[in-house]
């Protein structure tokens, strides 16, 4: 397997280290040296050889080869069963509707969430419970870093440059969650966007931070409900009013209760289409009152349909917390899910 990167040749491992920071190769933590031996073993274990086309950056004409992603995997900390998933991530990101070059060098500051479906989440040891949305275990954290690195290393998004993010949020460090299927009796998120049964994916997410609430207060599923709904209109109020796809992320103590009472994801999706809605005139009790004009009574849904909730089951047994994830910019992004060996342009 003929590699085509440049070689570079330090003293040591820290000596490694300075010279990736030096040359804005690193987002500032350590990185492993990406050996040919390493990126190689990446390659073999996806199958794909150096020069596999995984996609074109729409807007830049960017290509991205799999040997520069199986390169800033290994920098990451990925093994080479984790590669699969970034290259899946990256075939997710560089579909059209997903506006690679909009969400990530807009001001806005978001990140690219990545949601692991599948046998491929037991497989690699990911784990969807305690502290799910953040270092929750080895292949999410490594994985979501990977991600990361690719984009500053081989599309410059890199703060100041392509990246001009005027706060950002921790997801760019890393951003992956592994669904907890095993725990619960809903269909996968993978699975309710077309992916067959027994398969693995990624979808992919422009969003913003999570938005952690709590009701542990009723057991009604509605009332439940009612607390995302008020934290996606805050959001819709506080950011950005422009309808697209939100998530939500519904841990085991609430979860159960929505199970109990035979709500289906979809049920969970229907309910929140209909009532996460503002007007424009709520933007006057939060300082916006000059953009409200004489519409006022004008209305805004969060969602566009009930299918552009992602609904995702994840997080620790105890508390009855939940979370809120926004969009970036409404329709500006769209999620996109990949089964994990797709070739979405095998018949070009």
């Amino acid at each position: 397997m003929q590699l085509q990167s440049a070689v570079h040749e330090v003293a040591d491992m820290m000596a490694a280290q300075e010279y990736f920071h030096s040359r804005k190769w690193t987002d500032g933590l350590p990185i492993v040296p990406p050996t040919a031996e390493a990126v190689q073993a990446c390659l073999e274990w996806a199958m794909v050889p150096p020069d596999h086309l995984v996609g074109v950056e729409p807007v830049r004409a960017r290509a991205i080869t799999a040997e520069k992603l199986a390169i800033n995997a290994v920098m990451a900390g990925c093994l080479p069963m984790h590669f699969p998933l970034v290259v899946t991530a990256f075939t997710a990101m560089l579909q059209p509707e997903f506006l690679l070059h909009g969400c990530t060098s807009s001001t806005g500051g978001c990140a690219v969430l990545s949601v692991i479906n599948g046998p491929t989440r037991q497989e690699l040891g990911m784990s969807g419970s305690f502290n799910a949305l953040g270092a929750s275990d080895r292949a999410t954290m490594a994985i979501g870093r990977a991600i990361r690195l690719a984009l500053y290393n081989l599309m410059d998004v890199r703060p100041g440059e392509v990246d001009r993010s005027t706060l950002g949020h921790p997801g760019k460090i890393s951003y992956c969650v592994a669904e907890d299927e095993e725990n619960t009796t809903w269909a996968s998120l993978a699975a309710e966007r077309g992916v067959p049964d027994g398969a693995s994916a990624v979808t992919v997410f422009a969003a913003g931070a999570p938005r952690q609430l709590m009701n542990e207060w009723t057991t009604e599923p509605a009332q439940i409900l009612d607390t995302f709904v008020a934290e996606i209109k805050a959001t819709m109020l506080h950011y950005s009013i422009w309808s697209g796809n939100f998530a939500i992320v519904v841990p085991p103590q609430l979860r159960a209760h929505f199970e109990g009472a035979g709500w289906s994801k979809a049920d969970i999706r229907q309910y929140v289409y209909e009532n996460a809605r503002v007007t424009r005139g709520d933007w006057a009790k939060c300082g916006k009152g000059m953009v409200v004009d004489d519409r006022a009574s004008d209305e805004f849904a969060a969602l566009p349909s009930p299918d552009d909730l992602l609904v995702i089951a994840a997080g620790g047994p105890a508390g009855g917390f939940g979370a809120v994830i926004p969009p970036w910019f409404g329709w500006k992004s769209r999620a996109v899910t990949v089964a994990v060996g797709a070739c979405l342009d095998c018949e070009a």
